[in-house]
């Protein structure tokens, strides 16, 4: 059966191969072991089958998605090469006209509540900076099923920073702990990344901006947005408390991220042109702690990791990666052979 496995990773579509133990030697898997379009499950554990019938679903469902992003002027459709995501840019002062549109409801008045109630403090931001950035949530919503879309992005700091309307920080923590792609910053990339670990991993992922502790050897990614329900979608929510964006304004949850929590750092980077092929950016570590902040400065949310394996913290690959729970650097690597994607392991 060999010839015949041979011939599928060789075929234009992603193969799966499952050779229960004892019916595969090395020199059978060897020739087909790093050959792109392939995964190959040497066990009797059929749990790796179905990881592998999930990728080919995530691959898929990639292709599928359309993410709405608000940036700029213009209305207009465009599609990713070689991933297939749809991406629909439209004028970033929709989210303002919506905005203003929409009364304050009860269903919005609830969830502010409920933020407020749960929270283990509140430092700073008060109730109506909570009202307004749920309100941002629900022009989000009203966006998303407006566009038939599946995932959002927005230029919020240039689009909201000069306006009086609430930045898209709680918004976008309760649509990733929804199981919703939301990305900061109109970043596709990030858009494509979050989006695969919902797809992959049922959980949501921390996109943030990486800062190098030289002094304790760490990995500290910081951003004023991030779920709360780190752990999974079906998972209970991470203590958080409320506090004011960075740029002292609206109201932020900020997540107790666990110590010691096994975690993944990845980002999927796009190429410069439609002849490049996608690489993802991977890398696993362990949570030494949470940032204050203040004192120190930065984002609120800011989360330190000690990584694995001593990789240069001053030239650390990618920007705006994506932390999330558990280690998942072979299931990772795993994805990026299966689809024909480069891999830069750090």
């Amino acid at each position: 059966a060999w010839p015949t496995a041979t011939k599928a990773v060789d075929h234009p579509l992603p193969a799966i191969i499952f050779a229960p133990i004892g019916a595969a030697f090395t020199t059978n898997t060897a020739p087909l072991a790093e050959k792109q379009g392939a995964f190959i499950c040497s066990t009797d554990n059929f749990d790796q089958v179905r990881y592998g019938m999930k990728m080919i679903h995530a691959g898929a469902r990639l292709r599928e998605t359309r993410f709405v992003v608000l940036k700029g002027n213009e209305r207009r459709d465009e599609e990713i090469p070689q991933i297939g995501t749809k991406l629909r840019y439209i004028p970033a002062s929709d989210f303002a006209e919506i905005y203003y549109q929409t009364p304050t409801s009860s269903e919005i008045q609830g969830i502010a509540d409920e933020y407020v109630k749960k929270a283990t403090r509140v430092s700073g931001p008060t109730r109506e900076d909570v009202l307004n950035g749920v309100k941002s949530f629900v022009v989000a919503r009203t966006i998303l099923e407006r566009e038939e879309a599946d995932g959002i992005s927005m230029d919020c700091l240039g689009a909201l920073g000069p306006t009086e309307i609430s930045l898209p920080c709680i918004a976008w923590s309760r649509m990733l702990d929804h199981g919703i792609p939301a990305a900061c910053e109109a970043d596709i990339g990030a858009c494509l990344t979050h989006a695969l670990v919902q797809y992959l991993f049922d959980r949501p992922g921390f996109q943030q901006d990486p800062v190098p502790d030289t002094a304790n050897d760490c990995l500290i990614g910081a951003h004023c947005t991030c779920p709360t329900r780190l752990g999974g979608f079906d998972k209970d929510p991470e203590p958080y408390h409320l506090s004011p964006h960075h740029g002292n304004r609206d109201a932020v949850p900020v997540p107790q991220w666990r110590s010691g929590q096994r975690a993944t750092v990845t980002d999927l980077l796009l190429p410069k042109n439609s002849e490049g092929k996608p690489e993802m950016i991977i890398a696993t570590g362990d949570v030494v702690g949470n940032i204050a902040v203040p004192p120190a400065g930065g984002c609120v949310v800011s989360v330190s990791l000690k990584m694995d394996g001593d990789p240069s913290l001053l030239a650390f690959p990618g920007f705006h990666q994506l932390f999330f729970y558990g280690d998942y650097k072979k299931e990772l690597k795993a994805y990026c052979l299966l689809q024909g994607l480069d891999i830069q392991v750090v």
